[in-house]
């Protein structure tokens, strides 16, 4: 388990729980990248499963936290779309 690799997961971590509340209450996908987020989902992706054929430890565990807050943060992305297209047909 490298110590560097926690580290930039626990900084990573730490920012996605204010995105989501910015997310959920700003109701508004402005500042927001839909390929960025997919660009990160698909880093975590790799990342657990690069720990679950050569290298598991307990770091996974943070890889699967910042997976399912960068999943939070895509569907509330979706779901701020629709509440901007709903304003817009209004």
């Amino acid at each position: 388990m490298s110590i560097f690799e926690t580290l930039m997961l626990v900084c990573f971590g730490a920012a996605w729980p204010f995105s989501i509340y910015r997310s959920y209450t700003s109701r508004s996908t402005k500042g927001k990248s839909l390929l960025f987020l997919i660009i990160l989902l698909f880093g975590y992706v790799s990342g657990i499963t690069h720990k679950l054929l050569y290298s598991f430890d307990l770091v996974i565990i943070l890889y699967v936290l910042n997976l399912i807050m960068v999943c939070i943060d895509t569907l509330l992305y979706f779901r701020n779309a629709r509440i901007e297209k709903q304003r817009q047909d209004a």
